[in-house]
C-alpha cells in the first residue's frame, strides 16, 4: 500500500505541475545540524540572524514537527530562455538573477504543495505541513537525501535532469511512505562555480562565506556593501547567477513552462539611469508580486547606484547626483562612491 501510495504521490505532483518529487525522512540529514552550527560558528551567516536562530530546528527537521513521518521534496524547473551571463556586458542596465524576474515563487510553489498536499489527505488521509523557503527548513540537504539532486560545491542544489534552474518546496507528513535513495555527486574535477565567483564567496569547495557572496550583498545585507567590494558587484543589482549558470549540468535543463516564472517586462537588463529614478511607490508599482520588492527602494537604489558607479559611463552621473541628498544614509553613501568612480577616483 505505501510503495502504491508513494508512486501515486509522484504522479499528482507531476499532475499539479512539479518538475520532480522524491521522498526522505525527517531524520535523514544528521549531518546537517552539525554543519550549520560550524557556518553560523564562523560567522558565515552575516546578518542573517535567522539563521542563527531555531537551529535546533533547521538543523533536524524531526526535531521540528516530531509527529512528522515522511518528507515530500519537490523541485519545479525556472530555467531561464537564455544564458543570463552576457548581460553583465551591458554595464549600463542592471542585472537581476534570473529566479527574481518572474512572479514571486514563494506564491506559486506554495500554493501547488497547498493543493497536493490535500489531495494526499483526501487519498489517504493523515496532516500536512508545507515549507518553501521560509521556515527553519534546510531544503537543499533534505532534497539530496530524497534523490533530488546533489549539493555541488557552491552549495546549490543540482540535478542530472534539471540542472541548476529550479526551485524546493517541502511537504512534512504524518503518513509513513517508502524513502527515494539519495543522489551521488557528480561533480567530478569540475571547479568552474568556484573560479567564476567575482568576490571568491567559496572559502573551499562544498562551503560558502555569505558575507562574499553577491547574492547576500544585494538582498540580505541592510547597511553599506564593504567598499573594496563594490567593484566585484558590477551591474547586479540584486542576486546572482554566475554559480549556477556556468555548472555543465544546465545542459540538460529546459526553459521554464510556467508562465509566471518568464521575466517579466522591464527585469532583462534595465536601463540603470530609469531604476535610479525610482520613488518609493513608483518601486512598489514596478515590482508588485515580485521578490525584490521585499528588500525595499532604498536598498535596491543602493544597488543600483553602486552599478552605477561600476558602469564607465559618466553620462549616468546625471541619474546618480540627485541622490547625495537622499534621506537615506546608505544611499547617500553609496551615490557619494558611484560619483566618484564616474569621475575618475
Amino acid at each position: 500500500m505505501t510503495e502504491a501510495l508513494a508512486r501515486a504521490v509522484k504522479a499528482q505532483a507531476s499532475e499539479t505541475g512539479f518538475s520532480a518529487c522524491a521522498i526522505t525522512r525527517p531524520d535523514a540529514i544528521p549531518l546537517a545540524a552539525g554543519r550549520l552550527a560550524a557556518f553560523v560558528g564562523q560567522g558565515r551567516h552575516g546578518d542573517m540572524g535567522w539563521m542563527a536562530e531555531r537551529m535546533g530546528w533547521r538543523g533536524a527537521p524531526d526535531a521540528l514537527w516530531p509527529e512528522a513521518r515522511s518528507v515530500i521534496m519537490l523541485a519545479e524547473n525556472y530555467g531561464p530562455e537564455e544564458d543570463p551571463l552576457p548581460l553583465l556586458e551591458r554595464r549600463e542596465g542592471g542585472v537581476i538573477s534570473v529566479y527574481a524576474r518572474g512572479r514571486d515563487y514563494h506564491d506559486v510553489v506554495k500554493k501547488r504543495l497547498k493543493r497536493l498536499g490535500r489531495w494526499l489527505i483526501e487519498q489517504a488521509g493523515g496532516e500536512i505541513k508545507v515549507f518553501v523557503d521560509t521556515a527553519p527548513v534546510m531544503e537543499k540537504p533534505l532534497a539530496a537525501a530524497a534523490g533530488l539532486g546533489w549539493q555541488g560545491k557552491h552549495t546549490n542544489l543540482v540535478s542530472r535532469d534539471l540542472g541548476s534552474w529550479f526551485f524546493l518546496g517541502a511537504v512534512f507528513t504524518t503518513l509513513d511512505l517508502p524513502a527515494d535513495s539519495p543522489e551521488a555527486d557528480h561533480c567530478g574535477s569540475c571547479r568552474r562555480c568556484l573560479d567564476i565567483c567575482p568576490t571568491a564567496a567559496f572559502p573551499a569547495p562544498y562551503q560558502l562565506d555569505a558575507r562574499r557572496c553577491i547574492s547576500y550583498l544585494t538582498i540580505e545585507l541592510r547597511g553599506p556593501v564593504p567598499e573594496p567590494m563594490r567593484p566585484a558587484l558590477g551591474n547586479r543589482i540584486y542576486g546572482c547567477d554566475d554559480c549556477l549558470a556556468v555548472c555543465p549540468w544546465n545542459k540538460f535543463a529546459e526553459t521554464a513552462s510556467e508562465a509566471r516564472y518568464a521575466a517579466r517586462e522591464g527585469t532583462v537588463a534595465p536601463p540603470l539611469a530609469e531604476l535610479a529614478a525610482l520613488d518609493d511607490a513608483a518601486f512598489r508599482e514596478r515590482f508588485s508580486g515580485s521578490p525584490i520588492k521585499r528588500i525595499g527602494r532604498d536598498r535596491f537604489l543602493r544597488n543600483v547606484l553602486y552599478a552605477i558607479g561600476n558602469s564607465a559611463s559618466p553620462a549616468l552621473a546625471a541619474a546618480a547626483a540627485p541622490h547625495l541628498d537622499d534621506p537615506d544614509p546608505v544611499v547617500r553613501d553609496a551615490a557619494g562612491w558611484a560619483l566618484h568612480r564616474l569621475r575618475g577616483g
